[in-house]
């Protein structure tokens, strides 16, 4: 992924993660617009997509991510692209996107910039997504304000959906999701520092529209009303613009009883280049409101503290592009369409984070792992990527980078909670093994 490092960001980096800072959620690719949805005690995230070398936008697909305690993030790779949309002529222009779940399906709001905004289904939240329309459900061809579009359902089971840039629009969706009645309407007025990246929702009977405001930096601004479709009073910031970082854009949920906004930050990009690149990250933070319902402004990304919502538990099948840190690695697509962790270089490690061994603790792990030659190691070490060692895997060759095996090792006794890392180490060159799972045993 990123080699070269911007030494001078690095130190302060480091320095704010030691503090315990959020760190952006996803290293292994670029990612934006974050979506989150809760499903099932479940956080899914879908996100944009910035290639790894993005000068500008070069945004083809989209992503797809889990939690459900909010610091350890599972990759489950591309869920729909441009490729999605028959009608679609343009190989750029994935831009922000949205998903919803009505009546046991899942409804993905695709912005492709220059054609309009398209609707995909799905009978589960990782997809397959098809295009049940074969045509963009808006598309002013005047202009190419169409794009970040945000669904809401309200409570009466009218669902609406808010988009554009720099004006603001919106339709009342039909209940199929993929079909509105009436006009689209444009607010007479828009949102005070309004650019885009529109995301409505409704909380303790105040409807909230945050929005990236301000340019350039941009911040999170929001605009309450008492109604879904405004008139919208702005309120302030979420998140104030900064020099930190030059975009933004929210996403918003309730999850386990409080609210959380994810937004975006070039935090990863800065650990190569100072150069300004699109290519951007995803953070989270918790967010507070006040007695009126206005919300308390959130610190930037790099100066809160994410609290872990549940431990981890370790003795299950885990798949390895599970982590909360995994700066330098990247994941693919594999054959049988799952998803495993590759391009492992010497001394790069992952992080899981908030590990419960329990009392008993564990005796032994195992990595369902694929090598073209010998020469690769596992090290599993507690705490930090320097921390004690307790144990060692020998990652063996398998005679192809895509057939896995069992890979297994004892454990020295670990009880409690600990963090988990697991520090790659190779003798005959970098990328020469892939990890598709671990699975630990208890005593």
């Amino acid at each position: 992924m990123i080699k070269r490092l911007n030494i001078s960001f690095l130190i302060y980096f480091l320095g704010i993660v030691a503090a315990n800072a959020q760190k952006p959620i996803i290293q292994t690719k670029y990612t934006a617009d974050p979506a989150p949805m809760v499903h099932n005690d479940t956080v899914f995230l879908y996100t944009t997509h910035d290639e790894d070398d993005a000068e500008g936008f070069k945004m083809l697909d989209w992503l797809l991510y889990s939690s459900t305690d909010l610091v350890n993030w599972t990759d489950h790779g591309s869920v729909a692209s441009l490729k999605s949309f028959d009608w679609c002529i343009r190989d750029n222009g994935a831009w922000a996107q949205q998903c919803v779940e009505r009546n046991g399906k899942f409804y993905m709001y695709c912005p492709i910039h220059g054609q309009g905004i398209g609707v995909l289904v799905a009978n589960s939240p990782y997809g397959p997504f098809t295009d049940p329309i074969k045509k963009p459900l808006v598309w002013q061809k005047e202009h190419w304000n169409d794009i970040d579009p945000t669904v809401f359902i309200d409570d009466d089971g009218q669902a609406y959906m808010y988009w554009g840039n720099p004006d603001v629009y919106y339709v009342k969706l039909n209940e199929d999701m993929i079909s509105y009645s009436g006009d689209i309407v444009q607010l007479e007025e828009t949102p005070l520092h309004y650019q885009e990246g529109p995301w409505l929702y409704k909380r303790d009977g105040f409807y909230y529209l945050a929005f990236a405001s301000t340019c350039c930096p941009e911040g999170i601004g929001y605009a309450m009303s008492d109604k879904p479709t405004g008139p919208w009073e702005t309120k302030g910031y979420i998140m104030k613009p900064t020099h930190k970082s030059r975009g933004n854009h929210p996403g918003v949920i309730e999850y386990k009883g409080s609210s959380y906004v994810f937004g975006l930050n070039y935090d990863i990009l800065r650990l190569e280049t100072d150069e300004h690149k699109e290519r951007r990250s995803t953070s989270v933070a918790e967010m507070f409101y006040n007695s009126d319902g206005t919300i308390r402004e959130v610190p930037y990304w790099a100066e809160n503290s994410m609290r872990q919502l549940e431990l981890f538990n370790p003795y299950r099948r885990v798949e390895a592009e599970t982590m909360a840190w995994g700066y330098g690695l990247k994941t693919k697509k594999m054959v049988d369409g799952g998803i495993c962790l590759t391009d492992i270089d010497n001394n790069e490690y992952l992080c899981v984070h908030g590990v419960d061994f329990g009392k008993k603790g564990a005796s032994s792990i195992s990595f369902s792992s694929a090598s073209i030659s010998s020469g690769g190691f596992i090290e599993v070490r507690l705490n930090n990527p320097e921390g004690p060692i307790i144990g060692e895997i020998e990652i063996k060759p398998t005679g192809a980078a895509d057939r896995f095996e069992m890979m297994s090792g004892s454990l020295k006794p670990i009880k409690g909670i600990n963090d988990l890392y697991f520090c790659f180490k190779t003798n005959k060159g970098n990328k020469t093994f892939n990890i598709d799972y671990w699975i630990m045993t208890e005593l």
